[in-house]
């Protein structure tokens, strides 16, 4: 099992900036990948970014490239997501996820979540 709390998450005007944080523990070792979701009010999980541990393979969804970063430091078992420019329709609550099989892209192929940290983009 890989445990995962997340942290960064609060109010931030339209336009601003915030960088998440996901640390993971337990067996890491397991997980080639980590991603990135996000869940807006009544809508469905949306895949955000993906990472890969060894390599640093980077993954985004459109709606964020250019302005989403994910990266992680192997040696603090830490994921980071720093966001730009960020918009009033991406208040949602970020979840970090460690992957278990399948596309990077999809939610089904992570086993282990953390409890989300919620993002407020309003002025």
């Amino acid at each position: 099992q890989v445990q995962l709390v997340e942290s960064g998450g609060g109010l931030v005007q339209p336009g601003g900036s915030l960088r998440l944080s996901c640390a993971a523990s337990g067996r890491t070792f397991s997980s080639a990948f980590m991603g990135w979701f996000r869940r807006a009010p009544g809508k469905e999980r949306e895949f955000v970014a993906a990472i890969l541990w060894s390599g640093g393979n980077t993954y985004y969804a459109d709606s964020v490239k250019g302005r989403f970063t994910i990266s992680r430091d192997n040696a603090k078992n830490t994921v980071y997501l720093q966001m730009n420019s960020l918009k009033p329709e991406e208040t949602a609550v970020y979840y970090c996820a460690a992957h278990y099989t399948g596309t990077v892209y999809s939610y089904a192929a992570y086993a282990n979540w953390g409890q989300g940290t919620q993002v407020t983009v309003s002025s």
